[in-house]
């Protein structure tokens, strides 16, 4: 029956390939790097055995809660599988994250789907921590598949805290070695406070931590026989990562020996790198899914591409337990509690660049939560402002009726919100570190409400030590940054403010150590939670275009071009 289904599937892939364009051996569109596509025709034919004597590797990440499209992957393997192939599955990480089908069990879903459509290997995402390590150990003792990681310690013992490398030997006799490698921006961009305890190797201040870690685990694999040696990583390919060589594209040109990397963290699409590189990336949320072939006999990788998941079968029994999952989510925070009359943005290339109209939202009701529950504050009201890191808000909102699902979608770590008390200097300092590559993206871009200020980019961020237990830089002056007003009062540097904030940001994550040594305390109230009140309760749930059709203008960037952006 399976043989079956797949022929009349085939029947109707080479059907549609005949009638629409094919991807093929193209650049994918809006990759920066080159990606082979396949459609499902040209990966099969009719013969039947036609990857006999074929091991193929699947591989997603940054599937960030897309929990149906494990049903793709689960029948992709049964595809190739009944045409001869022994087949691995693997991730590359950020799977515990992203929809509220996996935040709201803390990433417990994303496991039980990945058990269902039998993976084999996965490494760990920065996002596999953003509900604390302790978390992470329960949720993995119920995974089916191996965990690879062999950059990240335990401080007391110094051992991995998974294993750092296998090696897989196929039923065709081919040896492969596989080591995980996890970004170690994690230290920054997860909740410090939430993984105390674990050491990130990395390359900050011309360090070689993270190189030497390569090259001890491929010197390992080659020694326990590896026919070939795969990094399946969680580096990405991000301009921000490129100073620190945190790079998968920099593991592999300091690393020799590697012969592919399987990477995530980007969401990149791509089949190479910039110099033909063997790297290999899906993107994000099964958009796509990686595919390795690997010839038994001469123990070589013979081809690798990407194939579109759209038009492609499922599993079954996989999307029946995803469906169940979501159907229950939809039952308990679908309901709807507000509108919107106006669309909020979720992309990340403007909330971590500019001001939005999401950042202000958010923002606003943060402010409006301290006042409204009268939470005493040692400062006057007109010295209370808000700041959230860009890289929280992971989505938007579209024209139309608002769910509780919705909002966490937005927001869906589950801070809290806190207080941090800072001098002027020290609010100077904070928007100087966390705009130190704008208008380049950072997950730690400061969307504001209170603060009106201006960042000139055409002068160069000056750049001082690294944070302790970071990837981030301090500034050793304040020359981009330029605040004019707190509230419509003149900003002193002497003065004391109170930065309304996350749980997140007062532990020092992305480029706010100055919170974590600043005087702060935790309300225990969850973010979403706060901007549900407020759209309920302030905005009458009702958004308008008055009051959120264009950002407030907070934030002045000059360009380098003298061009000015508000």
């Amino acid at each position: 029956m399976k043989n079956l289904k797949r022929i009349l599937a085939l029947m109707l892939s080479v059907t549609l390939a005949v009638s629409i364009v094919p991807i093929s051996a193209g650049a994918a569109e809006d990759s920066k790097y080159k990606a082979d596509m396949k459609t499902y025709a040209q990966i099969f034919n009719n013969k039947m055995d036609q990857y006999q004597g074929k091991t193929v590797i699947l591989h997603s990440n940054d599937v960030h809660g897309q929990i149906d499209g494990y049903a793709y992957i689960a029948e992709l393997e049964d595809d190739f599988e009944d045409a001869g192939a022994e087949v691995i599955t693997m991730d590359a990480g950020d799977f515990s994250q992203g929809d509220p089908c996996v935040s709201y069990s803390k990433g417990a879903n994303a496991i039980t789907l990945m058990n269902a459509a039998g993976y084999e290997f996965s490494t760990l995402g920065n996002h596999e921590f953003d509900y604390g390590w302790s978390s992470l150990k329960k949720n993995l003792k119920k995974a089916k598949f191996k965990v690879l990681c062999a950059d990240v310690t335990n401080k007391k013992n110094g051992k991995t805290i998974y294993e750092a490398h296998t090696v897989y030997k196929t039923d065709g006799g081919v040896k492969i070695g596989i080591f995980g490698m996890e970004t170690p921006e994690t230290q920054s961009k997860a909740n410090p406070s939430l993984i105390k305890g674990l050491s990130f190797k990395n390359n900050t201040s011309g360090k070689t931590e993270l190189f030497d870690c390569g090259k001890k685990e491929v010197k390992s694999l080659k020694k326990e026989g590896a026919d070939i040696i795969i990094s399946l990583s969680h580096l990405g390919m991000d301009e921000e990562s490129k100073a620190d060589k945190h790079r998968s594209l920099d593991l592999y040109n300091n690393v020799s020996g590697i012969d592919f990397i399987i990477d995530g963290h980007s969401h990149d699409v791509m089949t190479e790198g910039p110099d033909g590189e063997p790297i290999q990336s899906s993107g994000t949320k099964f958009d796509n899914i990686g595919v390795i072939v690997i010839d038994d006999a001469s123990k070589k990788i013979t081809e690798h591409y990407l194939v579109d998941t759209e038009g492609l079968e499922k599993d079954p029994k996989v999307e029946k337990k995803a469906q169940k999952i979501i159907s229950d989510i939809d039952a308990e925070y679908g309901a709807a509690f507000a509108k919107t009359r106006v669309k909020f943005t979720g992309e990340k290339t403007d909330n971590r660049c500019y001001e939005t109209n999401t950042g202000d939202l958010i923002t606003d009701a943060m402010v409006w939560k301290v006042k409204n529950d009268k939470i005493k504050l040692k400062v006057p009201e007109e010295n209370v402002i808000a700041i959230l890191n860009g890289g929280t808000i992971r989505a938007g909102l579209e024209v139309g009726k608002i769910s509780k699902k919705d909002i966490n979608a937005i927001l869906p770590f589950g801070n809290t919100l806190c207080v941090a008390y800072v001098s002027g200097s020290k609010l100077l300092e904070i928007l100087e570190a966390s705009t130190f590559c704008t208008p380049e993206t950072l997950g730690g871009y400061p969307q504001t409400c209170g603060i009106k200020f201006t960042v000139d980019t055409s002068k160069e961020y000056d750049q001082g030590s690294a944070y302790p237990n970071s990837t981030y830089y301090k500034p050793d002056s304040i020359k981009r940054v330029k605040i004019e007003s707190v509230n419509g009062k003149k900003f002193k540097k002497t003065a004391k403010y109170a930065i309304v904030t996350t749980d997140y940001n007062t532990a020092g994550g992305d480029t706010y150590y100055v919170l974590k040594k600043a005087n702060s305390f935790d309300t225990g109230i969850a973010l979403d939670e706060v901007v549900i009140d407020y759209i309920s309760k302030e905005l009458k749930g009702d958004i308008t275009k008055k009051k959120y059709g264009k950002t407030r203008g907070d934030v002045t960037i000059i360009k380098a071009d003298e061009e000015t952006v508000k």
